[in-house]
């Protein structure tokens, strides 16, 4: 390894709408930032295809150019953006350390961590290709459920936010068909209620997906019981994978709060983390919304409480 040590000012740990709206506010604000964008720059918009709810796209616009458009407009603005991942981090004294490709040492005066989460598959053959494609597979009802109105579709999980999205579909598609595989949900008595009582959800307990039928796009499901094997085919035009999100936050674990997940934990209100000069914004903070609009703005927050920061501080 390099001894190598680079110095700046601001360092954005991680790509997608929050890091790039960060290095958009931070280069205006003449910060300086460096990016490092990680493993997929661009983050889980990469692997989406039409983004319709996006504000300022009224034709709609694919995930990738959207993320094109976020980089573009931070190189306009200055951010020195760099392919790089954060592979160790050391922020058990001032300037806080990170390093890169297990090469060089990068010293900060403020870090925003942005490193997304990455959504939970099931791991069975064509899901991956499927939700890359637009084929019919996706981790978001919220974000792709309107592509389906008035069909048939399916959704996994037990949780409280599979039920959210079951419900949320319930309300566009005609029929939705709910696998639980086991007998029972893990979610709150209220959420489990209410899918139970809505006509067009239809749970199957004790059920897993054996195999997806599709060429380009999905046109069924077989699925089978874990009770006695036995194996039905379900046409449906979409599968949501609800079955939760880990958060790219393994490597700072040691030194900053997070939730029994591994959600980074702000203060109320801020982008702050329990480490000074040290800001998280975007889905690796985010449980609960873990929308592109909402991680943009948690990215602007960032920025603007690292300005205020290193202002306090006299560094800026």
């Amino acid at each position: 390894m390099s001894n190598e040590i680079e110095k700046v000012k601001v360092l954005i740990i991680g790509s997608g709408p929050a890091g790039y709206t960060a290095a958009i506010y931070a280069s205006r604000a003449n910060l300086h930032p460096v990016m490092y964008q990680g493993l997929q720059p661009g983050g889980q918009l990469m692997i989406t295809t039409e983004v319709e709810n996006y504000p300022g796209y009224p034709e709609g616009v694919m995930g990738p150019k959207m993320m094109q458009d976020f980089e573009g407009q931070a190189r306009r603005m200055g951010a020195d953006i760099r392919w790089g991942i954060a592979t160790k981090v050391d922020f058990s004294v001032r300037p806080y350390k990170v390093e890169i490709d297990e090469e060089k040492w990068i010293e900060a005066d403020a870090i925003i961590i942005s490193t997304g989460a990455s959504a939970k598959w099931l791991g069975i053959p064509e899901e991956e290709r499927l939700a890359t494609t637009g084929g019919g597979v996706s981790a978001c009802a919220v974000c792709d459920g309107a592509f389906f109105k008035m069909k048939e579709v399916a959704i996994v999980g037990a949780g409280d936010t599979a039920c959210e999205e079951a419900m949320y579909l319930s309300k566009l598609c005609s029929k939705v068909h709910m696998m639980i595989r086991s007998e029972k949900m893990r979610a709150s008595k209220v959420m489990q209620e209410r899918v139970l009582a809505t006509p067009n959800i239809q749970v199957y307990w004790d059920t897993v997906i054996d195999e997806i039928h599709a060429e380009e796009k999905i046109s069924a499901l077989t699925v089978k019981s874990n009770k006695d094997q036995s194996k039905i085919n379900i046409p449906v035009s979409a599968l949501f994978v609800a079955i939760g999100h880990n958060p790219n936050s393994e490597i700072f674990k040691p030194y900053i709060d997070m939730d029994e997940v591994g959600y980074i934990n702000t203060q109320p209100g801020t982008t702050r983390t329990n480490l000074e000069g040290i800001f998280a914004a975007g889905d690796v903070q985010d449980k609960t919304y873990r929308q592109a609009v909402t991680a943009a703005g948690s990215g602007c927050m960032a920025a603007l409480d690292t300005e205020r920061y290193l202002s306090e501080k006299g560094l800026h």
